[in-house]
């Protein structure tokens, strides 16, 4: 993997994990990034309650009974799940399932940690799915606003968002930050202006304020159970970009996101709902399209460029969560090493990562050209979403449990009433899965098969190397003395910090020397996102003038071994780049007697191997001074 930055590597001294900032301007980034997805939800979720694959009566008592389930909806889930409770479970600052289960694992006391590890595993392959979904269906519902300024333009709206989402996945490269300084403006005009919609309707009949009480919810289901089951999986697409919330957390810190939700987005969200649902009790008609048809005429057209640029934000809130997530994956061990780049100097969280940039660029496309409106991909939106919600709810209930240690009582009913709430929405959205549901189910599964092989693919290799490993003290007392020492310091790289590697064997074996100094280097990524430089450096003395190193970093920080080795002091003199050598060693993986995975997943390993960013440019080595010594290996 290579990792750029234009801040020193391993400087973490400038970094507030917790706030990265002024709270006001990193709300507004805030703003600007991560609410586009649960910000344009307006635009489709209550159109899709009523008007989707399972219509339903717009009068009254279903009017205020999905109104209620969405207000209470955003309270539950969002506020208090998310807001007030998930995000206190950050690690270091950082978000995202991946964050949330190395904070469980490194505690030690969790006796299932492979379960655990495996519903991370499959929270994260989900969440992939959700960043493929969410800028077809985002920008697809704002194009579609042209259709109620005129119906000439419905041919152009497939061909529009095409072009806005190739622009948008264009610019990632700039920056989260730069992007969130020139949309945080714009979104929070553009919730200004829904809230200000809202009020407008809801002063032509404040009645629907009562929809508020959650009765009517539960008058819903009573009324009809069938219909209110199946209008979950609408329901739920209020709150789609929660998963978002937390995410992002790495880059604008808990305070701004928190501040930016409370005081900003829930408030004209709920505001924006209320004035839908009281247009449609004045005028069911406006179902075709009740966000656009809130506004008057001669408005219609420049809403829809803003809500246009709103899901362009929508779309950013998920890509940026997809690369955090990716860079967790592969310091955890989960992906192969990519290139990844950091884009700011102040926020260490704010990285681009090429690969999966435009990876997500063709799955959208190909969504986009293949369902065609919002619509259609409602249908296929929220599994995925649902999914990663129970996961979360269920590994935080163990971190609150086995970590946190809360009250039992009164943390096991909150627990227990967001799993309810959680699965319910997931079953209702598993109904989905005919009518297109099976995409981002596909996506996820596809996603899980690659984290896990690649995950247990280097567990093997690791087993066979240090079986066949000489124990380093027998090779420093056999060769140390007996070979002829040569000039210079080599820094021999080695996955496992026991027993010689085998780089080191190859080297001897084919060039009969040994350099004056030999130091074996072991980098460890540590179960939290950021390591300070006091703790880089594990130094052990083995004698005869070899030395064993192990570096420290966190999952979210980019690994520079020269620049960590002048930190070391106590191996003799300063390494110096011309008198230093690197050596690493390069597997060929062949087929074993004894297999520990299935032949394909065998094949899949070998080939994300080869494929992988090299070692050279993944821990910042000089070209010039690197020696790779290959040899093959079973598995």
């Amino acid at each position: 993997m290579s990792v750029t930055s234009t801040s020193e590597a391993g400087t973490t001294a400038s970094r507030d994990p917790h706030g990265h900032g002024p709270l006001a301007p990193m709300a507004l980034g805030a703003i600007g990034v991560v609410f586009g997805d649960i910000g344009t939800s307006p635009l489709y979720s209550l159109k899709e309650s009523f008007d989707g694959p399972h219509p339903l009566p717009i009068d009254q008592p279903h009017i205020f009974g999905v109104l209620s389930l969405i207000f209470w909806t955003m309270t539950l889930v969002v506020t208090i799940k998310y807001v007030l409770v998930t995000m206190r479970a950050d690690n270091d600052g950082e978000g995202g399932s991946l964050a949330l289960l190395a904070l469980i694992v490194r505690s030690h006391k969790i006796k299932w940690t492979r379960g655990i590890v495996m519903l991370g595993v499959a929270a994260t392959a989900l969440f992939f799915g959700d960043a493929i979904i969410t800028p077809a269906i985002s920008v697809l519902s704002a194009v579609e606003g042209l259709e109620v300024v005129h119906a000439g333009f419905a041919p152009w709206v497939v061909p529009i968002s095409i072009v806005i989402l190739i622009g948008l996945f264009l610019i990632q490269s700039r920056g989260t930050a730069k992007v969130g300084l020139v949309f945080g403006p714009i979104m929070l005009f553009y919730f200004v202006v829904i809230g200000a919609m809202g009020v407008g309707a809801i002063v032509r009949d404040p009645r629907v304020l009562g929809a508020i009480n959650p009765w009517w919810a539960v008058n819903f289901f009573l009324l009809d159970p069938k219909l209110a089951f199946l209008a979950l999986g609408s329901v739920v697409l209020a709150v789609t970009g929660a998963e978002a919330l937390y995410a992002d957390m790495g880059h604008f810190g808990r305070r701004s996101i928190s501040a930016a939700w409370l005081y900003v987005a829930f408030p004209c969200l709920l505001l924006n709902y209320l004035g839908q649902s009281a247009m449609l009790l004045h005028n069911p008609a406006t179902i075709d399209n009740p966000f656009f048809r809130m506004a008057p005429d001669w408005a219609r057209l420049p809403l829809v460029g803003l809500a246009t640029v709103a899901t362009v934000i929508a779309s950013q809130a998920v890509i940026s969560g997809a690369y955090s997530v990716t860079q967790q994956a592969i310091q955890l061990g989960f992906l192969p090493r990519l290139r990844i780049t950091h884009t700011s100097a102040d926020a260490a969280g704010q990285i681009y990562v090429p690969l999966v940039n435009w990876l997500l660029l063709g799955f959208v496309l190909l969504l986009v050209l293949t369902f065609r409106s919002s619509g259609n991909l409602a249908s296929a939106y929220g599994i995925a979403v649902t999914g990663t919600m129970v996961i979360t709810s269920a590994m935080l209930g163990t971190l609150i449990f086995t970590v946190w240690k809360w009250n039992r009582w009164g943390a096991g009913a909150m627990i227990g009433v967001f799993l309810i709430v959680d699965g319910a929405y997931f079953a209702s959205n598993i109904t989905k899965i005919p009518d297109g549901g099976w995409f981002p189910l596909m996506v996820g599964a596809a996603a899980f098969t690659v984290l896990t092989t690649w995950a247990k693919g280097r567990r093997l290799m690791r087993e066979r190397l240090s079986e066949s490993a000489m124990p380093l003290e027998l090779f420093i007392k056999t060769a140390a003395k007996s070979v002829r020492r040569v000039s210079g310091t080599a820094v021999f790289l080695s996955s496992s910090p026991d027993g010689a590697p085998p780089a080191l064997l190859h080297n001897l074996k084919h060039n009969k020397v040994l350099h004056e100094r030999i130091v074996i280097v072991t980098v460890k990524v540590m179960g939290k996102p950021y390591v300070d430089d006091a703790e880089r450096v594990v130094f052990t003395e083995l004698g005869a003038d070899f030395f064993r190193i192990v570096l420290r970093y966190g999952f979210m920080q980019q690994i520079d071994v020269p620049a960590a080795l002048a930190l070391a002091r106590e191996c003799g003199p300063p390494f110096k780049s011309m008198e230093t050598s690197f050596f690493l060693g390069r597997q060929t993986l062949i087929h074993g007697s004894r297999p520990g995975m299935a032949w394909w997943r065998e094949k899949l390993f070998s080939w994300m191997l080869r494929n992988a960013e090299s070692a050279m440019e993944f821990f910042k080595l000089p070209t010039n001074r690197v020696v790779e010594l290959g040899s093959q290996l079973e598995i």
